[in-house]
């Protein structure tokens, strides 16, 4: 028939016969009460726990393969002393305590003497990498060059960690190099223990504030303030470093009331 010149009688009685049509010879689930809109008729529990059930493992197969690919840090590898992760959803600053006792608890599992053959070398190389991640997490500057690393930011050792006040690094202000020189003359000036403990005690005041704007930086996600932070604290982990030489070399140093 061509429909085209039919008339719309003739059309409407013609459409209402293919739709009975389809729905008499399709296998769906769907009836059709004259001149009814669709309805849906729901199939057996059994096939839909079996629906669910395939939908399920599915899911589960591609997040899986997701979890294959997606790049780990650090952080991942300790998620019960570092649940949020790295920053911005977690904080820069740790729980010592807490990440050295997840980190014990990884090492034991992943000890080379616990394995054997090839379960040997990947162990091995398991326990490397457990023993890198702590280290670096556990020390603030090494922390913060690593989440700059994270973010394209790559930072030598010889940038973050300046020798000596001479060694300007990149964007450096002429207000901390002066204080940075202030306190190694007082370093080398000092005569007693007691000295230099003050002097210490200014110095590690002056680390947990750098720390605390890192966190602030890497939580606003401010990278290039981050990056000029990281230097900062670099020189206050320098000069705790120089302080920490002269009490290995103060006995010769101190004086007799001390």
């Amino acid at each position: 028939m061509n429909m085209s010149k039919a008339s719309p009688r003739a059309a409407s009685s013609f459409y209402v016969a293919f739709q009975r049509y389809i729905t008499a010879s399709s296998p769906c689930q769907f009836q059709t009460i004259a001149r009814q809109p669709w309805r849906y008729t729901r199939p057996p529990r059994h096939q839909i726990f079996a629906s669910n059930g395939i939908r399920s493992a599915t899911t589960s197969a591609v997040s899986s393969q997701k979890e294959s690919v997606r790049p780990q840090t650090h952080y991942d590898l300790f998620p019960s002393s570092l649940p949020l992760g790295a920053p911005p959803n977690g904080s820069f600053h740790i729980n010592p305590a807490a990440l050295r006792k997840e980190f014990l608890q990884l090492q034991a599992k992943a000890h080379p003497d616990r394995h054997q053959g090839i379960d040997k070398a990947k162990a091995e190389a398991a326990s490397a990498t457990i023993n890198d991640a702590y280290r670096t997490l556990l020390n603030p500057l090494a922390r913060a060059r690593y989440l700059l690393g994270l973010r394209g930011v790559e930072m030598s050792e010889d940038e973050s960690i300046a020798g000596s006040p001479s060694e300007t690094g990149q964007g450096m202000d002429s207000g901390l190099l002066m204080d940075v020189m202030e306190v190694r003359e007082e370093i080398e000036a000092a005569e007693s223990r007691a000295e230099i403990e003050e002097i210490k005690a200014g110095n590690e005041e002056r680390k947990r504030a750098s720390e605390n704007r890192l966190d602030e930086f890497f939580r606003a996600g401010d990278i290039e303030a981050a990056r000029r932070e990281t230097v900062k604290l670099g020189y206050w982990v320098n000069v705790g470093t120089a302080l920490e030489n002269w009490e290995k070399a103060g006995d010769g140093r101190v004086s007799e009331h001390d």
